[in-house]
């Protein structure tokens, strides 16, 4: 008999995937590959069941003889052990970006003479149905809050970009690339209080209040699925910070990182050129340990940001707060730099994994941009922030745009370097 295979990712069966396994039955024995957790993710899924479960479900189709885990997303793995004469999948992963994973498995299986069959991939009210309340349990707070803890312990590097609005925030959910014949995606979002600041053309000094700042989180969570980390700034007076996170905690939001620093709080990035004070540990510790005291689940994390390297103290005195933050009961370490490259912040990971393997170090390569997210998970981060990219790239673009049908007197000049509305809109889902 014929070995058939097909690869799930899905967590709830419809009547598309019993079309594949009927389709796959009609060519010889059933063979179902459950993509593993990790490379769930990388493929724009996230699973809202174990494993295990997953492979339990996959067992009980009829007509599924075997289930395997598939940990190579591009099939590598079990097309070398299994050698299937056909490979099933439906006809959706025929373009851009999962067609560079059809076709790599299109030339694996011409080495030996087996067959890929796309199927007609079906689309019809009760599986839009099912697709629309799988996206819905995702975006749920009680789902979407312990995603980051679930995102650290399964992947090497968690990787998060700023979004500021619900657009950009639709940008950092559905933005998938394609390289090496491998898909990738960012993790979650940063809410920032610069970004979040600047949009409303208000300086960065904690000026926006936790009301309007929470309505960005609303606007964004309402049309996104993927964690939140929020820039709690300061935290603000203690009393002041337990019910922010509270706030947040319900809310869905995963994590908030505050600095310590206290006073008027200015952008990190003056370093010294402005006068800026830091806390004492003994004044920050208090704070983290009045917001774990206040939080209600263990999934919700306080991230304590440390701010010496920035206004230019020893290592020693950063080293020194991350244990007291931690012993108080902080969730991971920020460390931050101004400095235009990474050995400083090197040090710092390799100085504090020396003395602590376990808790989550995330850092926000602004400045020393030239590292990579390999190089920093080699260190022992955790978390990489790209905190502004967006803000600071549709700034000089919509300037520049001002600018020229100003020069111009008309629209014209500038057409060729906007995308169409029509494509802006398809970002949008519509009930």
């Amino acid at each position: 008999m014929k070995t058939v295979y097909t690869c799930f990712c899905t967590d709830i069966i419809h009547d598309g995937h019993i079309n594949i396994i009927e389709e796959a039955h009609k060519r010889g024995k059933v063979i179902v590959g459950c993509l593993s957790d990790e490379a769930l993710i990388r493929y724009n899924k996230f699973p809202t069941i174990s494993q295990d479960e997953r492979i339990k479900l996959y067992r009980s189709i009829d007509g599924v003889e075997e289930v395997v885990i598939q940990n190579d997303m591009l099939y590598d793995d079990v097309i070398t052990l299994i050698q299937p004469d056909y490979v099933v999948h439906g006809d959706n992963w025929m373009e851009e970006p999962e067609k560079a994973i059809r076709d790599h498995v299109e030339e694996m299986l011409k080495t030996y003479g087996g067959e890929l069959v796309d199927i007609p991939y079906t689309c019809n009210e009760k599986v839009k149905k099912i697709d629309m309340q799988l996206r819905e349990k995702l975006a749920m707070p009680e789902y979407r809050r312990k995603r980051l803890r679930q995102l650290i312990s399964m992947t090497p590097i968690v990787k998060v970009m700023e979004a500021h609005s619900g657009l950009t925030g639709l940008i950092v959910e559905k933005t998938v690339v394609e390289h090496e014949g491998k898909l990738d995606q960012f993790d979650a979002m940063w809410i920032s209080s610069l970004c979040d600041s600047t949009v409303k053309g208000k300086p960065d000094i904690e000026l926006v209040d936790m009301t309007s700042r929470f309505k960005t989180i609303d606007d964004i969570m309402e049309v996104t699925t993927k964690p939140i980390i929020f820039d709690g700034d300061t935290g603000g007076l203690t009393e002041h910070f337990v019910y922010t996170v509270r706030s947040l905690e319900r809310m869905g939001v995963s994590a908030v990182i505050i600095e310590d620093k206290k006073g008027l709080k200015k952008n990190s990035l003056f370093g010294t050129e402005v006068e800026q004070t830091q806390a004492t540990i003994e004044e920050f510790s208090a704070k983290i340990a009045a917001g774990k005291k206040a939080q209600l689940t263990d999934d919700f994390m306080i991230i304590a940001r440390i701010e010496s390297l920035i206004l230019e103290k020893k290592m020693e005195d950063a080293l020194e707060r991350a244990r007291a933050f931690v012993k108080a009961g902080a969730d991971g370490i920020m460390i931050h730099s101004r400095k235009k490259t990474p050995e400083e912040i090197i040090d710092f990971c390799n100085k504090f994994r020396d003395e602590d393997k376990k808790t989550p170090i995330v850092v926000v390569p602004s400045s020393f941009n030239v590292i990579t997210e390999e190089e920093l998970a080699q260190h022992g981060v955790n978390i990489v922030i790209y905190a502004n990219q967006l803000t600071r790239s549709a700034f000089p673009a919509m300037q520049q745009t001002a600018v020229d049908i100003l020069r111009y007197h008309r629209a014209k000049e500038v057409d060729d370097r906007l995308m169409p509305i029509k494509k802006i809109i398809t970002l949008i889902d519509e009930l």
